[in-house]
């Protein structure tokens, strides 16, 4: 008679990732997916305006790309640390090598963010063209393949959703 216990298999099981629900949450509403609304609308009105003022050449739209660059870097930053909080205090969301991915790609569009920024502070005028613009037209596409992997995330893996008949405490 084999008295062995049963096995499981660690792969199937897979309970190091079935926990993804957020822990940085308002009334069950994740702080990160909240956030990064403001540096993805930013980012993309930075090139926006660098488009406009190199249509133009009024110095008004220069001054809008500053500002919304600031912007998208300050709001950045709050996301990045809601995120980054999420991504090590959360087991589920830790052991994926996907939010790694994520991680790393929001921190090299985070350091564009704010050489772009940087670029400006003085001098906006002079800024956008040619550097100002070729970093806001890479910043836009980082922003769009690092936000379609955060969007991977959400809605393939359920990463920072609540769980279907869990309670808040």
């Amino acid at each position: 008679m084999d008295t062995r216990p049963d096995l499981f298999d660690p792969l199937e099981e897979r309970r190091a990732l079935q926990d993804t629900e957020s822990k940085i949450a308002i009334s069950g509403h994740p702080l990160h997916a909240m956030l990064v609304a403001f540096p993805i609308a930013l980012a993309f009105s930075t090139l926006g305006a660098d488009l406009l003022y190199m249509w133009t050449g009024a110095s008004f739209w220069s001054h809008v790309a500053a500002y919304a660059v600031f912007g998208a870097f300050a709001m950045g930053v709050l996301a990045a640390i809601t995120g980054t909080a999420e991504l090590l205090l959360v087991r589920g969301i830790r052991n994926r090598s996907s939010s790694w991915t994520h991680f790393i790609l929001a921190v090299m569009l985070l350091s564009l963010i704010g050489t772009n920024w940087i670029i400006r502070i003085g001098d906006p005028d002079g800024a956008v063209l040619p550097v100002g613009l070729a970093l806001s037209l890479v910043m836009a596409g980082m922003t769009a393949l690092t936000g379609w992997h955060g969007g991977k995330l959400v809605f393939d893996y359920q990463i920072g959703t609540k769980a279907a008949g869990s309670e808040r405490s």
